[in-house]
């Protein structure tokens, strides 16, 4: 999905999102700002962290409203948390090639520029910042929704997490399997180990889904390492 098959209410939500904020811009510079973002979202390379991915941590944002303190700050969150992109990101501390602290850099940037005072930017910021490890101040209730949002995704039906797997493999194609592997494992194993994946009380029914899509990754994942080791052992 790009730009041009983004749904007509996306801008518009955007808008409503940034003038919640306190934007002071005009209504065709808030438009040009998402219309920026899109293409940031839509660039070619980008096979999973595209418009999609945007659109469903959205959804998962709605989902999980009640458990938010300023929702509209969460939702922008949510449009600057991958808008700036580096597949050359790939550890086992980090979820996906989504650059966090340069995207939290880029929203403070973007929303002082459109009028948000600078604590409503700077914390739009910290939201996003909030991501580099998916692990949130527990006490942070906006930040924990939006990490919860964006690893919504490890919830989904087998045939989805499939599709979201072969689409990151895709994200990475110039990094040989063994290093995408080793660094999958760590963020599977790393995720598998925390008490709970999901932190707000709305996003717990998540959790048993989650851990069986890890857990069968994982399986796929070690079987891969053992097809890599082999030929080195022989």
């Amino acid at each position: 999905m790009n730009v041009a098959d983004a749904p007509e209410w996306l801008v518009p939500a955007f808008t409503r999102s940034v003038f919640a904020a306190g934007a002071t811009a005009s209504t065709d510079e808030i438009h040009a700002a998402a219309v920026r973002l899109l293409r940031r979202w839509s660039v070619p390379h980008r096979r999973f962290h595209t418009v999609r991915h945007l659109l469903d941590v959205l959804a998962r944002v709605d989902e999980l409203d009640q458990e938010t303190y300023d929702q509209e700050l969460v939702r922008l969150g949510a449009w600057y948390h991958g808008a700036v992109f580096d597949t050359q990101i790939l550890t086992g501390s980090t979820f996906g090639c989504e650059d966090e602290a340069p995207s939290a850099a880029l929203a403070v940037i973007e929303l002082l520029g459109l009028g948000v005072s600078e604590t409503r930017a700077r914390r739009v910021g910290d939201l996003v910042a909030a991501l580099v490890r998916h692990d949130p101040d527990p006490t942070d209730l906006d930040a924990t929704v939006l990490c919860d949002a964006d690893l919504g995704v490890l919830a989904t039906e087998p045939q989805k997490y499939r599709t979201y797997l072969r689409n990151v493999r895709e994200e990475y194609l110039d990094v040989p399997d063994a290093e995408f592997f080793v660094a999958r494992h760590a963020i599977i194993t790393g995720l598998l180990a925390r008490k709970s994946i999901y932190r707000s009380p709305g996003a717990r029914p998540w959790e048993e889904v989650a851990r069986e899509n890890l857990q069968a990754e994982l399986q796929r994942v070690n079987r891969e390492l053992s097809r890599i080791e082999e030929p080195a052992t022989a």
